[in-house]
């Protein structure tokens, strides 16, 4: 997994610099046209009207949330958060982490307008984190990588609740309840061993539109369907459902809807925006990623060691978690993806959360990169 997510990483970034120089570009018209293709979408009587880059956000990244919702089921029940003792550390870190740099945000944004932005600085990009990390090679303990891949997904169970609870517009509460009708039909399904993936899809594809139509975002619908997903066998030779599903979707998310998500969103016309790096959406974000980021994790792990309610692994130094905790400011994918819910509506506002996201991001990932390196250094 660790090995997968680091390739993807490179990936993305790649995809984040392809997307940067195609929208600054002579076809820099063609870039944004591709995105704004009406994509016309009929199920049953329902007809919808999307574009290609509605596809992407709130189709494609429903499965990515399945995926991570999967994720976050598995360590929750044998991997890195399934004990008390295990979970302690790096979900203090994470809430540490998500808090601080919200309250930076908003300390620079203290408008309504733009204080709507106070989510898109809290969430980690597993992808990128380890991809930087994962240039250092074996010289890094394994504990770090295990520390940053639990302290990511505790971080980004936090972000779905952030953008199911927060940054819905209205709700439709008949599609609400046949969301949760499909829910139940589900979990009871799991209950009494129904296994058969083909019927799992089929409910998740019928969740997903009944999400959509609620008014909460329709992403949510994916890490809703994990937990209902069996995580259990009868049959102790055989692999039980999530695995399978969370193995066939690592692929194809890692490799094809994060890098689209990076081609449809890293592209910023930069030629007459350089006074929205200024603004304070953009000093916000930036602040609260490169700052924010590194200050929670490391106050809040201090605590909790101070407290006496968890340990710092034995192989890990505290220059080693200080370099964590810089590279917990690589926001990218999902700091975009709040930044699209927040500020979709205003251009100029989206604009300025991205390049806080693109400038800290990159700030961190280097920063985070020779704080590691150098910490390495010193115990080799």
């Amino acid at each position: 997994m660790l090995r997968a997510s680091s390739a993807g990483g490179v990936v993305l970034m790649l995809c984040a610099a392809v997307a940067l120089i195609w929208a600054n570009s002579v076809l820099s018209h063609s870039y944004f046209a591709l995105w704004g293709t009406p994509i016309p979408i009929l199920v049953g009587l329902v007809h919808f009207d999307v574009t290609l880059h509605t596809v992407i956000n709130d189709g494609l990244m429903a499965v990515f949330f399945l995926f991570v919702g999967l994720e976050i089921k598995r360590e929750l029940l044998i991997g890195e958060l399934a004990t008390l003792r295990q979970a302690t550390l790096p979900v203090v870190a994470a809430v540490g982490g998500m808090v601080v740099p919200a309250l930076l945000f908003v300390a620079f944004n203290v408008e309504p307008h733009t204080a709507r932005g106070w989510g898109i600085p809290m969430a980690t990009d597993i992808a990128f984190a380890l991809g930087v990390l994962a240039l250092l090679g074996n010289r890094i303990p394994a504990s770090l990588r295990i520390f940053l891949s639990a302290l990511a997904i505790a971080d980004d169970l936090g972000a779905v609740l952030v953008i199911a609870l927060f940054y819905t517009a209205s709700i439709s509460w008949i599609a609400l309840s046949i969301a949760a009708v499909l829910l139940a039909v589900a979990a009871i399904a799991n209950a009494k061993g129904v296994r058969a993936m083909s019927f799992y899809v089929l409910i998740g594809i019928a969740l997903w539109f009944a999400v959509f139509e609620s008014g909460v975002h329709s992403t949510v619908a994916g890490v809703l369907l994990a937990f209902v997903v069996p995580a259990r066998t009868h049959d102790d030779s055989r692999v039980p459902l999530l695995m399978q599903l969370e193995s066939v979707l690592r692929t194809p998310v890692t490799f094809g809807v994060l890098p689209l998500f990076a081609l449809a969103n890293a592209g910023v016309l930069l030629a007459g925006s350089g006074h929205l790096v200024t603004t304070p959406i953009a000093i916000g974000v930036a602040t609260g990623l490169l700052l924010g980021k590194p200050i929670g994790i490391c106050l809040a792990t201090w605590i909790a060691v101070r407290t006496g309610i968890a340990s710092i692994p034995s192989e890990v130094t505290r220059r080693m978690l200080l370099g964590v905790a810089i590279l917990g400011g690589i926001g990218f994918t999902m700091s975009l993806f709040v930044a699209g819910l927040a500020f979709g509506q205003s251009p100029d506002m989206l604009v300025s959360a991205k390049l806080g996201t693109f400038a800290a991001s990159i700030v961190a990932g280097i920063t985070g990169w020779f704080v590691l390196r150098g910490a390495v250094a010193t115990t080799s």
